[in-house]
């Protein structure tokens, strides 16, 4: 049988001040108590805890949950604290939790998240508003972080698409916006790789992902019910008038680590609810939740720019010798010069899932500031 190592009692210790509230770091710790449970907890489920009484503090049951949580996913196991374990020449050494990298707290905190969204359950789908029978019939197609949010804001006044011969209106912007609204919709449907990563792979197949690819929408709609009825809109300043309405909802990018921590809670979610679930939870309980975080929204990264110019280019040339009607100048498909995040940063990734963590997913979440009201 292996005896406990010489620095088990200071780890024990540290693990009685953080159940306390305490903040102080695992190289500054010098204290040490009696065993408390059978192993130490993780270094991982300790920093995290750590962390989360700086920005809490967290009630003793969250406290609980914090360092019996699994940490899912590829990564470490549960790692052992240095100073506090024997050395063995086999599996992970054990570890400063002040070293650890962001993503092993990411880990944790996205099962804690994971756990809190099955709990609270989907919220219920909102009811639509009393259907006006003069309405103007259409739909809307294209970018779905565009399209999506002005299509649920009139199905709650009383505009749902569809109805005898709509017009078909394919909603597209700047290439760059729209990839990143794609990684973005991805992330909060079922999970999605790094933004760099899926920028890199979208590069590689050499076009656009289906539903920000204005043209090939068009050209599939056009077939379908003819040319005549598809319009495409690149200028949002024209969706009320060919909606039959004074305003729709003013559509703002998220902050970057928003769809940062979406694509991380997915696949964590996936292990407890089937595949529609997830993306219900994901969609109608996290996102809310995530409303009006403050932080720049993604932009696409200089290395990317040369495609996206080409595709875009390559779109505008195609929809102006096919004759489409096209609302706005097909320029605007091109990539803009904009300040953002190029790479979403781990630690404001980090902020945002511990604040939830605190909330718990019930609890009350930022404020939006879109404009929601259409006539």
């Amino acid at each position: 049988m292996t005896s406990a190592a010489p620095g088990e009692p200071r780890a024990w210790g540290w693990v009685r001040h953080l159940r306390d509230g305490g903040t102080t770091p695992w190289a500054d710790w010098s204290g040490t108590a009696e065993p408390a449970g059978p192993a130490v907890p993780g270094a991982q489920q300790l920093e995290l805890l750590r962390r989360l009484n700086e920005a809490g503090p967290p009630g003793p049951a969250l406290v609980d949950r914090v360092l019996s949580a699994s940490a899912p996913g590829r990564g470490q196991p549960d790692l052992e604290l240095v100073g506090a374990a024997h050395e063995s020449p086999f599996g992970p050494r054990p570890v400063d939790p002040s070293d650890l990298p962001v993503r092993e707290l990411l880990r944790v905190a996205t099962a804690l998240i994971a756990e809190d969204l099955v709990a609270a359950g989907s919220p219920p789908v909102p009811r639509p508003g009393l259907v006006r029978p003069w309405r103007t019939r259409y739909r809307l197609v294209g970018d779905p972080e565009l399209a999506d949010p002005v299509r649920a804001a009139l199905v709650q006044r009383g505009r749902p698409p569809g109805g005898r011969a709509p017009r078909i209106l394919v909603v597209g912007a700047s290439v760059d916006r729209m990839l990143a609204d794609a990684w973005t919709r991805r992330a909060f449907d079922f999970g999605a790789p790094g933004w760099r990563t899926w920028l890199d792979q979208v590069a590689r197949h050499d076009r656009l992902p289906g539903r920000i690819d204005v043209l090939a929408q068009a050209r599939s709609w056009s077939a379908r019910v003819g040319r005549s009825r598809v319009q495409v809109v690149l200028d949002p300043a024209a969706l009320p008038g060919l909606l039959g309405v004074r305003r729709v909802p003013v559509v703002r990018p998220p902050a970057a680590q928003v769809p940062d921590l979406a694509r991380r809670v997915a696949p964590v979610l996936g292990l407890h609810v089937p595949g529609h679930e997830r993306t219900a939870l994901l969609r109608r309980r996290l996102r809310p939740q995530l409303e009006g975080t403050p932080g720049e929204p993604l932009v696409l990264p200089e290395e990317h720019h040369p495609w996206a110019r080409a595709q875009a280019q390559r779109v505008a040339d195609e929809l102006r010798r096919a004759g489409y009607a096209v609302h706005g100048d097909p320029h605007a498909l091109l990539p803009a010069d904009r300040t953002g995040v190029r790479v979403p940063d781990g630690a404001a990734t980090l902020r945002l899932a511990m604040a939830q963590v605190l909330a718990g997913a019930t609890g009350p979440g930022p404020r939006g500031t879109t404009d929601e009201e259409a006539a």
